[in-house]
């Protein structure tokens, strides 16, 4: 399994929201391009980034840190939030991101989904986040009446080979992942799943690892230290 150390952007800081609540926000580094290069000090090989501002308003706002921890990671660099047009899909491409992860655009644009796989094929994915099993979008302030099975369906017929699935009642609450959750999506699709929200414990890891999921998030539990991240890289492998 691949860990993704996870950095929340907002102010150009790093930072933490406790179950998507922007008026919940913790600040825990004014500095992510340390975050980073202490994420591959660890040995991680791939990293999680989400601009909190371009979730909420569709305008990305951190782009330029973004670049920066491109250039100082030189892993796997996967982004999220606001990524609601092909210009800003290929802005990120072109700094040297790996993948872009769409979240509303997925569920309310599935033409601009459909060129951009078309256009960028797998390096395109798709982030859903789900609240008591539905999917929410517009930074988890709205709730839609698609089912995660019917949203699982869709994608897979659309062709995106990999999907962010974080369970919004976990994120941030350090109280363990939705094991049920991934072991019962990863059984009926066949496409990588990366669980977010909740990684919080070295046995989080240890079974997601063993059910074969594809990759973790790991966010808070690292900024408080709740995982050790040297040590989740080596449980994953």
């Amino acid at each position: 399994m691949n860990i993704f150390p996870a950095i929340d952007l907002f102010g150009g800081k790093a930072v933490r929201l406790y179950k998507g609540d922007y008026a919940q926000m913790t600040v825990y580094n004014d500095d992510p391009v340390f975050v980073a290069g202490d994420f591959k000090a660890c040995g991680a090989k791939h990293i999680h980034l989400v601009d909190l501002e371009g979730a909420k308003s569709g305008v990305p706002a951190n782009q330029k840190t973004i670049k920066k921890i491109c250039a100082t990671f030189g892993g796997f660099v996967e982004v999220g939030g606001g990524i609601r047009n092909m210009d800003t899909v290929d802005a990120y491409i072109n700094a040297g991101v790996d993948r872009v992860i769409l979240g509303t655009a997925a569920v309310t644009d599935k033409v601009f989904l459909k060129n951009a796989i078309a256009k960028h094929g797998n390096k395109i994915a798709v982030g859903v986040d789900l609240k008591d099993g539905y999917v929410a979008i517009k930074g988890w302030t709205e709730v839609s009446d698609i089912t995660a099975k019917d949203f699982f369906e869709e994608m897979t017929a659309l062709g995106v080979t990999a999907v962010i699935c974080t369970d919004i009642s976990k994120d941030g609450a350090m109280q363990g992942t939705n094991r049920e959750l991934y072991k019962e999506l990863s059984g009926m699709f066949d496409i990588d799943i990366i669980a977010s929200g909740g990684v919080s414990s070295i046995a989080d890891v240890r079974a997601l690892t063993e059910m074969g999921i594809y990759g973790a998030i790991i966010g808070k539990a690292y900024y408080t230290g709740a995982i050790d991240l040297k040590e989740a890289v080596e449980v994953a492998k």
